[in-house]
């Protein structure tokens, strides 16, 4: 049995003559968040809607929980708990109404129990009894993901789970991600909030244009592009002209006594800048080690959408 939750190889989906998903390979690993990244129309709902059925691939393979979505739909489905960009509650009945509802389709015999337990873990004790159009959009989105979790899914898509949310309800969806993971349950997440791939997700895939453009964990991506850098602060300026010669390929900051020195932030050549410092009995105050941020990765694989940059991107996914 493979570890992998999701396994996906060679995924294509066009549409007439436009393909929107050209070839792509991914694996997710049980019981880790997943995120995929791209602007709008980069494919990521696609996507999502192949690995839940809801679409049918034109090629490649996708096993999600161990099953072929192609041959085992049933099995898949049975797998899976689906929230997407909308909460998908039902306005004329209570949040209890809607988590019962749930509980009956999926014909659980301990229904009412799984419903006062989700009641509990998503504080929506008091409102339950209160019609799901009174919810605010935090409590709304809550509600939602507690119904997909009616059954106990081995693995739960959130398709841009926190559109619209304030930034406390947005963090509240955040705990509630991370309780889910560290009780087994694996997250594949699409969302165009940098931030919460970067809190939340174990590996970070970009999608543009139908095509991965990078994969690895949120530090792996940023080490990876250029503006990485060590900044040294000295005690006064002689030290630091000193520390300029040495490194020529330095920038100095007279005004603020630091020094940027480019590096790729990894630990031996931390130390290999550290003993060229001693070399020259030159002694730092302070170092630290400065990548560039998520949107600075998620924009240089995506914004040269109009010309050919694939030699960049092999560059940044090798």
């Amino acid at each position: 049995m493979t570890s992998s939750a999701i396994a996906v190889s060679g995924l294509r989906k066009a549409y007439g003559d436009k393909v929107v998903l050209d070839g792509i390979d991914f694996d997710v690993a049980a019981g880790s968040v997943f995120s995929m990244l791209g602007p709008n129309g980069a494919g990521k709902t696609t996507t999502v809607n192949v690995l839940t059925t809801l679409l049918t691939a034109d090629a490649g393979t996708v096993h999600v929980a161990g099953h072929d979505v192609a041959t085992a739909t049933k099995d898949v489905r049975a797998a899976i708990g689906v929230t997407g960009q909308f909460a998908a509650v039902d306005d004329l009945l209570t949040g209890r109404e809607n988590l019962q509802l749930m509980a009956d389709l999926k014909r659980l015999r301990s229904g009412d129990q799984t419903v006062t337990r989700l009641l509990e873990r998503f504080d929506l004790v008091e409102s339950a009894d209160k019609m799901a159009s009174t919810y605010s959009g935090g409590m709304r989105r809550k509600l939602d993901l507690a119904m997909t979790l009616v059954g106990n899914p081995q693995i739960i898509f959130l398709d841009e789970p926190t559109t619209g949310l304030d930034p406390r309800s947005r963090r509240t969806m955040w705990g509630i991600v991370r309780e889910l993971v560290a009780d087994g349950t694996t997250i594949f997440l699409t969302t165009q909030y940098l931030e919460e791939a970067d809190q939340l997700a174990d590996r970070i895939a970009v999608l543009n244009q139908g095509r991965l453009v990078a994969q690895g964990t949120a530090d792996e991506l940023k080490r990876q592009l250029p503006g990485t850098h060590v900044r040294l602060r000295f005690a006064d300026p002689f030290e630091l002209g000193e520390a300029a010669r040495v490194f020529t390929d330095s920038t100095a900051d007279e005004e603020e006594l630091t020094l940027r020195v480019p590096s790729d932030g990894q630990s031996r050549s931390l130390r290999a800048l550290l003993d060229r410092l001693d070399e020259h009995t030159l002694n730092a105050q302070e170092f630290s080690v400065h990548t560039p941020d998520l949107d600075d990765v998620f924009l240089a694989l995506t914004e040269n959408t109009g010309k050919d940059t694939s030699k960049d991107k092999e560059a940044i996914a090798r």
